[in-house]
């Protein structure tokens, strides 16, 4: 037999066989053999850590979830009118109590005050009308109470978060944008800033919870499965 046919059949033999294991390969994947078991997991996607403090947000009963975030006096009027609008529109279309809605609505930076029980607004109105850049459209004054509970206000919005917050309806306060108006108010009148920041936490409207940072509060509340809007 002429050696070099024989060499040649049996490097054809060689390529084939590597062909064949090639291929077997690519089965495997196919099929989901172990060469497919290398491909990421989908179970690897992003999943954001949970902390204590924010489990207030599974702790509200509902079956639909929604933050309203707000940074001026502006935004805390058109919060309340569209969390009243989401209320009302689940009702009349949907048949839904006010407890199948989780409804959160964050007072930070500019609208933080807004927070503020009636006592710590005729205390301390001139330093939150500076801080909210809010005064009564009547008198033109630093109001003395809080212009959205107050039910006799003038103001369009008067009494809506009273009623909001016996439908079940949340306030995430921002504790940084509170530290910063206790400073102010300390300077203002000679007091110490943790003394006032005491006091004004211990005196915020109902359904109330202090957080970090406002801002925080819109991020943990997304996270925790609420659909958001900002105010303006």
């Amino acid at each position: 037999m002429d050696s070099k046919w024989l060499q040649s059949l049996m490097a054809r033999r060689s390529f084939l066989t590597r062909l064949g294991a090639g291929v077997g390969v690519v089965g495997a994947a196919a099929a989901g053999g172990p060469a497919a078991m290398a491909r990421p997991a989908e179970d690897a996607a992003f999943r954001p850590a949970r902390h204590a403090q924010d489990d207030w947000y599974d702790k509200i009963p509902g079956v639909h979830r929604f933050l309203f975030d707000t940074a001026s006096a502006d935004g805390m009027a058109w919060a309340l009118q569209f969390a009243s609008n989401f209320y009302t529109a689940n009702t009349d279309a949907y048949g839904l109590k006010d407890s199948d809605l989780a409804v959160v609505i964050v007072a930070r930076h500019k609208s933080t005050p807004f927070a503020y029980n009636d006592a710590m607004w005729a205390k301390y109105s001139k330093q939150l009308s500076e801080q909210t850049e809010f005064t009564d459209p009547k008198t033109k004054l630093p109001p003395t109470v809080n212009p959205y509970t107050a039910e006799d206000s003038t103001l369009q919005q008067a009494g809506k978060m009273n009623a909001l917050i016996k439908k079940g309806a949340q306030f995430a306060v921002c504790g940084m944008s509170t530290r910063g108006v206790a400073g102010r108010i300390a300077k203002a009148n000679g007091l110490e800033t943790d003394a006032v920041f005491k006091e004004i936490t211990a005196n915020l409207i109902g359904n109330s919870h202090l957080v970090p940072a406002g801002i925080l509060a819109v991020n943990r509340a997304q996270e925790r499965g609420y659909t958001f809007t900002y105010a303006v």
